[in-house]
């Protein structure tokens, strides 16, 4: 049995370890929509780290608010009936700016936690209706909801979970462009049965796809008439990334739970949300004797320093007008790309919802190399580009304040990488 061996024990997510020894890319600082590695490199942070530097690094107003909270009250769990002002506060703005009016607001450390913090409140919900037989959970193929556990079950990405062991039960998927295959399974499953359909408006780590005309009304509507709920996984496309505040508000529906996390401190501290339409929290809100309790909540629900990142963070997104930017930049982005489709080593070009982007291989490239999406990413830090790479090609979300150099910089540098890549392979 051999040991492994490592310069330094940093275990990292998603990653090949044996590869990464001796090959960890070291950044040191960041500023604006730039980040600089240890050689004093800088390179254009194209996918806002992992999809949430929505308003770039660096920010001194984000250093300060928590700053000053952690010479006030550092930290206190908000479990029972504590509570503490930046969670109060912060809980009122986010529901006021929810498309479902009056809801409620249960704070979390981050996406993963904020969608199994949803599926339980499906199910308690349906509990509490005298329906507890509905416990069943529907995602979509290539869906992305974080690597917890129901997170991880719900997820369509099916390579998450591989090599694990068995999943939690009681899930089921669907095709991520189908609402009538939504309506299907429905009916194979029995509406009796099922709690929830989990749907992110644009696809993220599963690709970046981008819904077909009219699909996230569909299934909003077919949820609603089987008494299914609705939950929309906004962790990405929300605080501006499709130029409104949650995403799906692009869209005239009204979910009935939102899971948030990554944009709502601008990825600067840890923090997530899942917002609870008023209908479904009331079960838990009766304030009689004897009232149901949610028995769930991580240790750092409410951290008086994340959500005084959470409160400064908005500041900066109203300041700036940085929620329309999403919507005002999706065209000059899919400009900048428009290229590409020309290209020999590129098979698919998905732009023109937000300031988000998804760039394919060609099959026969991925056939014939396997990992050429991993030495694509290389390639483009060669010219000065980060990028996110996907099982199939490359993503793109750049911060909200990106302009036309950025641009620019995307329209030449993407190109030439391509050119690497050929060289390369």
């Amino acid at each position: 049995m051999t040991t492994a061996q490592s310069t330094n024990p940093l275990w990292h997510p998603f990653a090949d370890m044996g590869a990464v020894d001796g090959d960890r890319f070291v950044l040191t600082r960041g500023e604006g929509s730039y980040v600089w590695d240890t050689a004093g490199e800088r390179y254009f942070d194209a996918t806002a780290s992992l999809w949430y530097a929505n308003f770039g690094h660096g920010r001194a107003e984000i250093a300060e608010a928590v700053g000053r909270q952690l010479r006030t009250l550092d930290a206190y769990g908000i479990f029972g009936y504590y509570a503490n002002e930046p969670a109060l506060a912060l809980a009122e703005r986010v529901a006021a700016l929810a498309p479902v009016r009056d809801s409620k607001v249960f704070f979390v450390s981050g996406g993963g936690d904020a969608i199994d913090t949803a599926v339980k409140i499906a199910r308690a919900y349906f509990v509490q209706r005298g329906e507890p037989e509905k416990t069943h959970v529907i995602g979509r193929t290539q869906g992305y909801h974080g690597t917890h556990g129901f997170g991880t079950a719900v997820g369509g990405i099916a390579a998450n979970g591989t090599g694990i062991g068995p999943l939690p039960g009681g899930f089921s998927h669907v095709p991520h462009d189908d609402a009538a295959a939504l309506e299907a399974e429905i009916q194979r499953l029995g509406a009796d049965r099922v709690a929830a359909f989990f749907c992110e408006p644009v696809i993220g780590a599963g690709g970046v796809l981008l819904p077909p005309d009219g699909y996230v009304d569909a299934v909003a509507q077919i949820c609603r008439r089987h008494g299914v709920l609705f939950v929309a996984d906004c962790v990405i496309t929300g605080f501006g990334r499709l130029g409104t505040w949650f995403g799906v508000d692009r869209w005239q529906v009204e979910p009935d739970l939102i899971t948030v996390a990554k944009g709502i401190t601008g990825g600067t501290v840890p923090l997530g949300a899942t917002i609870v339409a008023p209908h479904v929290a009331e079960p838990f809100f009766t304030g009689e004797p004897g009232a149901p309790v949610l028995r769930h909540g991580p240790t750092y629900a409410g951290h008086p320093a994340a959500c005084a990142a959470g409160l400064a963070a908005l500041d900066i997104y109203e300041r700036e007008g940085l929620i329309p930017r999403g919507r005002e930049l999706e065209k000059p982005l899919a400009d900048a790309l428009s290229g590409l489709s020309d290209h020999a080593l590129v098979g698919d070009v998905r732009s023109g919802l937000g300031f988000v982007a998804g760039v394919d291989l060609a099959p026969d490239v991925l056939e014939a190399n396997p990992g050429a999406p991993q030495r694509w990413q290389r390639a483009l830090r060669a010219e000065g580009v980060l990028v996110r790479p996907l099982a199939k090609g490359i993503a793109l979300s750049p911060p909200l304040i990106a302009g036309e150099p950025e641009l620019d910089l995307l329209a030449t540098a993407i190109p030439a990488s391509l050119d690497r890549l050929r060289a390369d392979l």
